[in-house]
């Protein structure tokens, strides 16, 4: 690259750094709830050296997403918007009403939860596009965006990736976050830990709506970025790279103070339990829907 193109570039980013933080701010207008009152415990990181490092990431992860795409224009931006959408909001905050309801998160406080991501997803991606000069042009090699594979495969293949989902997400629950005596009292259940699978039948018998619900998340994740997946204009490793922190940034803003979930070991749990899970999730979404595989040998 030229001085020119990368002086050039060094000021599309900073622009979007802005743009981003911009509109992640002013998604907190929909949040016209009152917070919890009980303060929360400081971040890893300061507030707005917090806000400044999660939108130089998510910016970077984003851009990274529009310029590895055979996608362009409008599709390009509403697929990715999306996906954007679905992974760091919706599918996110559906968690959030599950487990904090009764907790923490206030029933007005909901549909803002849900709406304050719109302008991130729906305003500075598109701009985003435009900046990066994709709004136009097609891919310079032929390209078929339908799916290599059956129907019956893809059916088939959203099963088994739902089912793995609930797998990864049951056991980096179990080993990694409910291992903190502090998170098992913040939900709830004090004391002793119970053993893995006790803790599982119990849950099984007690609450079959939570792994129900992970079902359904699973194959969310799945819908939400196979038109990423497909439009790729990259070899399958790096699209699973970045699908891979696409699922998995959105966990990393529990660096910050968050009155939500006030103590800071809860946050720290929480972060390294779902941010690892989620990447690893993505790179097997990744792996089984990227092509057609025509049985095991071809899988591995």
């Amino acid at each position: 690259m030229s001085p020119k193109s990368v002086f050039g570039w060094i000021f599309k980013l900073g622009l979007l750094i802005f743009l981003y933080l911009l509109f992640w701010i002013g998604g907190t207008i929909f949040l016209n709830a009152d917070f919890p009152t009980t303060p929360s415990e400081p971040g890893l990181v300061e507030e707005i050296p917090g806000l400044l490092i999660l939108s130089i990431i998510n910016v970077v992860v984003v851009v990274s997403l529009i310029l590895s795409s055979h996608w362009r224009g409008w599709r390009l931006a509403l697929i990715l918007a999306l996906a954007h959408y679905g992974t760091s909001t919706f599918i996110t905050q559906v968690e959030t009403w599950y487990f904090l309801n009764d907790l923490t998160v206030p029933p007005a406080m909901l549909p803002g939860l849900f709406l304050m991501g719109l302008p991130v997803s729906f305003i500075f991606i598109p701009l985003a596009v435009l900046v990066c000069g994709r709004w136009k042009g097609i891919a310079k090699d032929q390209w078929n965006p339908n799916p290599a594979m059956t129907t019956k495969q893809l059916i088939l293949k959203l099963t088994v990736v739902s089912i793995i989902y609930v797998i990864i997400y049951w056991c980096a629950g179990y080993f990694i976050a409910w291992q903190n005596p502090e998170l098992r009292e913040f939900y709830g259940s004090p004391g002793e830990i119970v053993p893995f699978w006790e803790h599982t039948f119990e849950t099984i018998r007690n609450s079959p709506d939570l792994l129900i619900l992970q079902l359904i998340r699973g194959l969310l994740f799945a819908l939400f970025v196979l038109p990423l997946i497909r439009g790729s204009a990259v070899n399958p490793w790096l699209t699973a790279l970045l699908i891979g922190l696409l699922l998995a940034i959105p966990h990393f803003g529990h660096i910050i103070a968050n009155p939500l979930i006030p103590i800071a070991s809860v946050r720290l749990s929480h972060m390294l339990e779902t941010a690892t899970s989620t990447f690893l999730f993505g790179l097997i979404i990744v792996w089984l829907l990227h092509r057609k595989h025509n049985g095991i040998k071809d899988l591995v």
